[in-house]
């Protein structure tokens, strides 16, 4: 009866991510995954919301956590390595009928995790301070941010289990549930948080604490919901010995969103020195309100490409390349919708955004209302590089989407930053911003080329097969 229950369970998401309506599905599958991003951003902020009301230290002490999330997100970044490549995958082995192929793979990524996850931990142990000092940590904030660190780094295995397994309940379709894992560790830390730093007077600690304790529930909720009968896919202890043909190819598939997410702090740190050198203080700190908002931005596109995910790989691997391709189509309508209804409010009105972050009518807002113009002169194309890159993963197309998340950062950002002020005859810190918007051109114009070859061809391939298919039938 139990098996029955199960295969019954599997069955009906498995028959919804191949037949239900494209677009209904693709509203019920993003909707929740667009509120866990930003459930997972709010996450982090909460800490230093509440340690930046320390009596008397917040100032310091916020400035010296904040110089761990660079660290932070390399852990989160390692999460994605694993399970970003491993649950594409596992949703097209399940489009292909194959369920014990798919369930191998999700096997193997937990040991994977769970190894990431101790190797970091031991790694961060021995050369974290030191990190921490080089990353910009003075002899008055050193002190916070190891002492927030090193607690922080206790939980690491329960990050890489939430966070990775979390993927893996997504990519079944599951997306309200994969939302709900989120917010069972985000309310916990918002409630622990107050009551550890002040209540038990433990300060720093305390927050870090919460932070842990917060990941471990909800990283329990994630594994006991992937062993019941609730999930699709079970996680089975026959299943987590690694085989090398299993876990290669998911770890080659996640290393474009691992890329994606580490190199976020080498270009912060990129923007922020050439911008000190430029502009001085006012640029650095127009810099912190323009990736604020960039990120915040950014997280309903990929809500919407997640979504699209289990979609795109399910049908990928039943063969039925019609869904496929009205998936795409979808997701690339939606993107670009938001992407250009983002681009005209910073354009035209850059103060409503700036305002959320400081005064616009002050020096600060004032700056950073003409940089965000220039920062996000062509962030209407945003959705076509979200749903063309995010597709090549959906496919399993490792070798591509890799080459896509170095380009558009490391090729082309990094030495744009360095080299433009050196180039253009207008401010120095404006020629720094302008960075963005053509390393943003250069990448989608790549990215829209190389998407209309690949899939293009796998599309008349695919046409060419089934004509070849009608007269036998």
């Amino acid at each position: 009866m139990h098996s029955e229950h199960h295969s019954r369970l599997g069955s009906k998401a498995s028959n919804d991510l191949g037949s239900a309506g494209i677009g209904q599905l693709l509203f019920r599958l993003a909707v929740p995954a667009i509120v866990a991003q930003v459930i997972n951003v709010l996450y982090n902020m909460v800490d230093r919301m509440y340690i930046g009301h320390l009596e008397g230290v917040g100032d310091t002490a916020l400035t010296g956590v904040g110089v761990c999330f660079p660290l932070i997100t390399a852990i989160s970044a390692f999460a994605a390595l694993v399970s970003m490549g491993g649950a594409p995958r596992a949703s097209i082995f399940l489009g292909r009928g194959d369920k014990d192929t798919a369930e191998k793979i999700m096997g193997n990524c937990t040991t994977a995790l769970v190894v990431v996850g101790l190797l970091l931990t031991l790694a961060f142990y021995l050369c974290g301070y030191r990190l921490l000092e080089l990353f910009g940590a003075s002899p008055d904030t050193i002190g916070y941010a190891w002492e927030y660190f090193s607690i922080y780094l206790v939980g690491t295995i329960f990050v890489q289990a939430s966070l990775g397994l979390n993927a893996f309940i997504n990519a079944q379709g599951y997306t309200v549930t994969g939302m709900l894992t989120v917010v069972i560790g985000a309310v916990l830390n918002i409630i622990l948080d107050p009551v550890f730093m002040f209540g038990f007077d433990m300060g720093v600690a305390g927050a870090a604490w919460a932070t842990i304790l917060s990941q471990a529930v909800s990283a329990a909720f994630t594994v006991w919901f992937l062993c019941s009968q609730r999930s699709g896919l079970r996680l089975k202890k026959a299943n987590l010995r690694p085989v090398g043909k299993i876990l290669w190819p998911s770890i080659a598939l996640g290393l474009s969103p691992f890329v994606f997410q580490l190199t976020e702090s080498v270009i912060s740190v990129c923007f922020n020195t050439q911008l000190q050198a430029c502009g001085g203080d006012i640029a650095v700190g127009a810099m912190t309100i323009l990736s604020s908002v960039m990120q915040f931005s950014m997280l309903p596109l990929q809500g919407m490409a997640q979504g699209a995910q289990p979609i795109t790989s399910f049908n990928y691997g039943a063969g039925k390349m019609d869904r496929v391709i009205k998936t795409y189509r979808f997701l690339l309508i939606a993107s670009l919708v938001y992407s250009t209804t983002l681009w005209a409010v910073c354009e035209f009105a850059p103060g409503l955004v700036v305002g959320i972050f400081t005064p616009p009518q002050g020096a600060l807002g004032v700056y950073t209302c003409a940089a965000l113009r220039i920062y996000m002169a062509t962030s209407l194309l945003f959705g076509a590089q979200i749903a063309c890159q995010q597709t090549f993963v959906a496919l399993g197309k490792a070798g591509v989407s890799l080459f896509l998340a170095v380009l558009r950062k490391i090729i082309l950002l990094v030495p744009l930053i360095f080299l433009l002020p050196r180039v253009l005859p207008f401010n120095p810190a404006n020629a720094v911003y302008t960075a963005e918007p053509v390393a943003d051109t250069l990448a989608v114009l790549t990215t829209c080329t190389l998407f209309a070859i690949v899939f293009g061809g796998m599309v008349r391939r695919w046409k060419q097969a089934r004509k070849a298919q009608a007269p036998a039938q």
